[in-house]
């Protein structure tokens, strides 16, 4: 009894790291930077509380494994939820001078530098699919398009 290492982190901010990890999808290694700790300090700290949080009926179903964007659309079809889809552009460095495609970064919108994704989240706000970054010059309709987001929402 009392053996083992001591938690480097109260219950309180276990659990506090566990539910900003399971409802942002934050990474083990920005919850240790946040909290101050070893990133395996948050892996344990995760790993522990996730099951206590099931036992009470908090779960992910740890079953769904959604990997494209026509699964994502079949799962929130099939399950009757709704999902909500957004375009977010991550501000970037001005590429190099000489590189073709060095305008295609510059939002318009923004007037800035930057790449975009769009993201689909259900219902609760759990991200379901990211879409990988493309240059930010077009709008979010566009992108829409080009990943054949209308077309399986729309059939």
């Amino acid at each position: 009894m009392g053996g083992g290492a001591k938690h480097r982190l109260v219950f309180v901010d276990r659990l506090l790291a566990t539910l900003v990890h399971l409802r942002h999808g934050a990474t083990h290694d920005v919850l240790a930077c946040w909290f101050g700790v070893d990133r395996s300090t948050i892996t344990r700290a995760i790993g522990e509380v996730r099951p206590l949080l099931a036992e009470r009926g908090c779960t992910v179903s740890p079953d769904v494994r959604l990997r494209s964007l026509s699964e994502v659309v079949d799962h929130l079809g099939s399950s009757g939820k709704a999902g909500n889809i957004d375009g977010t552009e991550i501000r970037v460095r001005r590429p190099a001078p000489g590189r073709e495609d060095r305008d295609t970064f510059i939002s318009g919108k923004n007037k800035r530098n930057a790449v975009k994704s769009m993201v689909v989240t259900d219902g609760e706000g759990r991200v379901l699919w990211c879409s990988p970054t493309r240059p930010a010059s077009c709008a979010d309709i566009t992108h829409a398009r080009q990943l054949g987001l209308v077309k399986l929402t729309t059939a």
